[in-house]
């Protein structure tokens, strides 16, 4: 199958092309070969590929800088998204789309399903909504795959932040209150596979919106302490740590303090599911890099 994924050095892309190169056709455009921004140029490619399934693993993820330049972030998080769904619905081949727990606020006691409504705390989240729903009217294939908490051994991201800082430091601090569930991205690709593959032999598929993360549940401090035990089983010295509040550790764009998503839905229209995030870390770790 000729798979076009768009987004080339992301933590997500990276775990996808390593999965699809041998089984498919790929096509992976980054910033380098098409600017997502350029919605002209994008079409011109869309069309002149002819893929058979589209993948936008592409988005303007850094959450802070997105404060200061909202045009940038809305440009390749809600106008471009609208601008592929329009171009895979006129091929009428689906699209799959990668978004956020940041659409909520975080205010909720319990576990985000796909019915809640959304209400973004910050420019990040508002972005990544408007390209949900640019999607969404549309209509066409397409399925919305919120995740949460993405990390990886490439790029930049909060576990190899974490292995840096409990090696360079004696004391670390680490927000405690926050909520949510780390996911491997080669958990979030392997998933997709199998998403893909339960499409090609049905006869029918259930698009639309899913909550797309790991199982389980812990804080910033507790991901943290599993990689702190993971240093230590490796007889690396790390950081004393000691847990603080969000209000301790002010940043530019506000975070949800609720971060976990029920994926129920999931599990029960596909079939799929994401592995703990314990044994997620432990898979990441134990890869390739």
């Amino acid at each position: 199958m000729r798979i076009l994924l768009l987004g080339q050095h992301g933590q997500v892309s990276r775990e996808l092309q390593l999965l699809f190169s041998s089984s498919h056709e790929l096509i992976v455009l980054g910033r380098e070969q098409l600017d997502l921004a350029d919605t002209e140029r994008l079409r011109e490619a869309i069309r002149r590929l002819q893929p058979e399934l589209i993948i936008n693993a592409a988005a303007h993820t850094a959450v802070d800088a997105a404060e200061s330049e909202p045009e940038a972030a809305f440009a390749i998080n809600a106008i471009a998204p609208g601008v592929i769904a329009e171009e895979a619905a006129a091929l009428d081949v689906p699209l799959i789309h990668y978004s956020t727990d940041y659409v909520f606020d975080g205010s909720k006691p319990t576990a985000y399903d796909e019915d809640d409504v959304p209400n973004p705390l910050g420019v990040y989240g508002r972005s990544k909504l408007a390209g949900e729903q640019a999607i969404t009217a549309v209509g066409g294939k397409h399925l919305i795959l919120r995740t949460s908490w993405v990390y990886s051994l490439h790029g930049r991201n909060f576990l190899l932040t974490m292995q840096r800082l409990l090696q360079e430091r004696k004391q670390l601090s680490v927000v405690a209150d926050q909520i949510g569930a780390p996911t491997w991205a080669g958990s979030i690709a392997a998933a997709t596979g199998q998403l893909i593959e339960r499409w090609q032999t049905a006869q029918t598929a259930a698009w639309g919106v899913y909550h797309f993360t790991a199982r389980g549940e812990t804080s910033w401090f507790g991901f943290t302490e599993a990689i702190a035990t993971q240093l230590l089983a490796q007889g690396k010295p790390v950081a004393q740590l000691t847990a603080i509040a969000t209000r301790e550790y002010p940043t530019p764009a506000q975070r949800p303090l609720n971060s976990r998503l029920d994926c129920t839905r999931l599990e029960r229209d596909w079939g799929v599911r994401l592995p703990d995030w314990h044994v997620g870390l432990l898979q990441c770790l134990n890869s390739p890099r």
